[in-house]
C-alpha cells in the first residue's frame, strides 16, 4: 500500500529532520554566542576570585589591623579622653561663666552711665535752646519797644514838621497878602 502520498512523506522525513538537526545545530550556536557575548558570569566569578585572593593575600590583612587600631583608638577616646576634655569643660565653662556674668554686669553700668550722660546732654541742650529761644523772644520784645518809639518819634517829628510847614504856609500867606 505505497502510494504516490506515502513516497513523498518518506522523502520528506529525511529533510525535515536535517532541518531540525540544522535548527538544533542553530540553536546551540547561538546559546554558544550568547554564553560568549552575553553572559559574564564566568568571568565576574573569576574577577571576584582574583579579587579575593588579592586582597587576602597581599594585603595581609592590613585592613583588619587598621580597624582593630581604630576600634582601640575609639575605646580610648571614649573612655579616658572624653571624660577628662567633659570635666575641664564644666571647669572652664564655669569660670568662663562667672566672667561673663562680670563682664555683663560692667557693660550694664557703663551703658547706664552713658544713658545718663547723653541724657544730662540732651538736658542741657534743651536748656540752651530754651535760654535761647528766651533771648530771642527778649529781643523780638525790645525791637517790637523799639520800632514803637521809633515809629512814634517819626509821628511826633511829622506832626512837628505838619505844624511848622503849616505855620510856614501862614506866614507866607502873611507876608504874600503885604
Amino acid at each position: 500500500k505505497s502510494g504516490p502520498g506515502i513516497q513523498a512523506n518518506a522523502d520528506s522525513f529525511p529533510f525535515e529532520r536535517q532541518t531540525k538537526i540544522l535548527a538544533f545545530i542553530h540553536v546551540l550556536d547561538v546559546g554558544e554566542v550568547y554564553s560568549r557575548l552575553l553572559d559574564h558570569r564566568p568571568v565576574i566569578q573569576g574577577e571576584i576570585r582574583y579579587f579575593v585572593k588579592e586582597f587576602e593575600e597581599k594585603r595581609g590583612l592590613r585592613e583588619l589591623r587598621v580597624l582593630e587600631n581604630l576600634k582601640n583608638t575609639i575605646f580610648e577616646t571614649n573612655e579616658r579622653i572624653l571624660p577628662k576634655c567633659e570635666q575641664a569643660m564644666q571647669d572652664n565653662l564655669s569660670e568662663t561663666f562667672k566672667r561673663l556674668q562680670a563682664a555683663n554686669a560692667m557693660i550694664h553700668r557703663l551703658q547706664e552711665r552713658e544713658y545718663e550722660a547723653r541724657k544730662l546732654q540732651a538736658d542741657k541742650v534743651t536748656a540752651r535752646e530754651e535760654k535761647c529761644i528766651a533771648h530771642w523772644e527778649e529781643f523780638m520784645k525790645e525791637q517790637q519797644n523799639k520800632r514803637a518809639e521809633v515809629d512814634e518819634e517819626h509821628r511826633k517829628a511829622i506832626e512837628r514838621l505838619k505844624e511848622q510847614y503849616s505855620e510856614m504856609e501862614k506866614e507866607l500867606a502873611k507876608s504874600v497878602s503885604f
